[in-house]
């Protein structure tokens, strides 16, 4: 396994980490046994980085993967875990009692890294009241490092702001190579001031595998209705599978990997956080670092894919209302 540095902490993390979005009723993967079979083998492959989240299942990941990792036997030093609170439990009564609750799911005395899942938009929480709380439990010992998910950098400056004596360390960000937008601002601001950019959907859920031919997109989970698999964006993406396995012929490399390796590739900064349902993916995403594409290669997918255009209103544009007189 390669590592890197975790923002400005000199902690040492896998180069591609573990997400565990999937041990939940949204991806389907609600056994404990498969669970721990992936967390087991993601841990015997040097991967050390796990990111997980409050609202996956209501507690459902959090609790899987606390308890493998705990009856794995890994000690609680050599691991990294991250997990996010949701912009509804933002105000400073919900922060404290849900990361207490986190606390208890996931088996530790602490979360290595807290993240604010996603702005209180509903509710409209003053940024410094949910920051300075964020912060105490740092000081207090029960959180080491904090980050934000989802967040416009507008907002980490206005976060940042409010924070007296800690900095966040990690920016998370839906950026995988058919969905380039963290580039814009993200990934340039995280490498101005030296933050992790921990890469979620960093294969487009699934898109980027080459699993999936068009005419043959069926999901009975999150995917169902998710706008990247819609015809109208998917016969872009499967262009970008052509090429992706086109040059990993070259490497001895899969879709997915040369997909992930073209992420940690383009910056130092960027750690993706795949998830994986069996151990067979696990191997997979291991396999995705530990080797560099050409730079020539590089720039092959770089200007195949800088000009897409993903569509997101698609789903809604082309359904057309139908409304039933009696």
């Amino acid at each position: 396994m390669e590592y890197t540095i975790l923002g400005k902490t000199g902690i040492k993390i896998s180069r591609v980490g573990l997400g565990a979005w999937q041990f939940s009723e949204a991806w389907g993967l609600t056994d404990y046994r498969a669970a721990k079979a992936v967390v087991a083998r993601a841990v015997e492959l040097g991967i050390n980085f796990f990111d997980t989240a409050m609202v996956y299942g209501m507690g459902m990941s959090e609790v899987f993967l606390g308890r493998a990792l705990r009856e794995i036997g890994v000690k609680r030093d050599h691991i990294v875990i991250s997990t996010k609170i949701p912009g509804e439990f933002l105000n400073p009564i919900d922060i404290f009692r849900s990361v207490e609750k986190s606390l208890r799911n996931l088996g530790v005395d602490y979360i290595d890294v807290l993240l604010a899942h996603w702005p209180p938009c509903w509710h409209n929480f003053p940024t410094c009241e949910y920051a300075r709380a964020m912060e105490r439990l740092v000081l207090m010992g029960k959180v080491h490092y904090l980050g934000l998910s989802d967040y416009p950098v507008e907002l980490v400056e206005a976060f940042r702001n409010c924070l007296s004596r800690i900095d966040i360390q990690i920016l998370q960000v839906r950026y995988n190579l058919v969905e380039r937008w963290a580039e814009r601002t993200h990934v340039p601001y995280a490498e101005k001031y030296n933050m992790t950019v921990q890469a979620w959907s960093p294969i487009a859920k699934g898109a980027l595998t080459g699993k999936y031919e068009p005419g043959k997109l069926e999901f009975q989970d999150v995917r169902s209705r998710d706008p990247i698999f819609h015809p109208g964006n998917y016969t872009q993406v499967w262009s970008v599978v052509q090429l992706l396995r086109e040059i990993g012929e070259k490497y001895g490399k899969k879709p997915v990997q040369v997909a992930l390796n073209w992420l940690i590739t383009t910056s130092p900064v960027i750690v993706p956080i795949p998830g994986a349902k069996t151990p067979e993916q696990v191997e997979e995403l291991a396999d995705s670092v530990g080797w560099r594409l050409s730079y020539e290669d590089w720039r092959r997918l770089d200007e195949a894919t800088r000009n897409l255009s993903i569509s997101y209103s698609v789903v809604y544009v082309e359904k057309d209302v139908k409304v039933e007189e009696h």
